[in-house]
């Protein structure tokens, strides 16, 4: 870095006046320290069974519009009777659901949703099928 000018204003108030290439430095350096606290919170909280990984095949499962509940049931490698059994709801529910013959009730969703260890957020659709349902963005 080059140097720095320093002084104070007529009111006391102490000033630093760099280059543009030092102040850029200095902005980059910071957004780089936020950047590794942020990687840091994310690994305490993935140690502590807060976070998880999910394989890009999954996600791009729902990327491409297949049924966030679907794809996360998929992922925890359970049937489609054994996730309908843990969330109290018919197999015949949970089937509409995953084929979006039925939307699903909030409580049903809430259900789902903990049986699948996920936030209700992640079981809302993804992709394409978003913009076709007339969601705004």
């Amino acid at each position: 870095m080059g140097m720095a000018t320093r002084f104070k204003t007529p009111n006391g108030e102490e000033m630093v006046v760099l280059s543009q290439v030092d102040y850029e430095e200095l902005v980059e350096a910071a957004e780089m320290l936020e950047d590794i606290a942020a990687y840091d919170r994310f690994q305490e909280r993935l140690a502590r069974g807060e976070e998880e990984f999910i394989p890009a095949e999954f996600v791009n499962r729902m990327i491409d519009g297949e049924s966030p509940v679907r794809v996360w049931r998929d992922f925890r490698g359970l049937s489609a009777k054994e996730l309908a059994a843990s969330a109290g709801i018919s197999a015949t529910y949970l089937s509409e659901i995953e084929s979006r013959k039925k939307e699903g009730s909030i409580s049903a969703l809430k259900k789902i949703a903990k049986a699948l260890k996920v936030d209700i957020d992640d079981l809302v659709a993804w992709g394409d099928h978003d913009a076709e349902s007339g969601s705004a963005g």
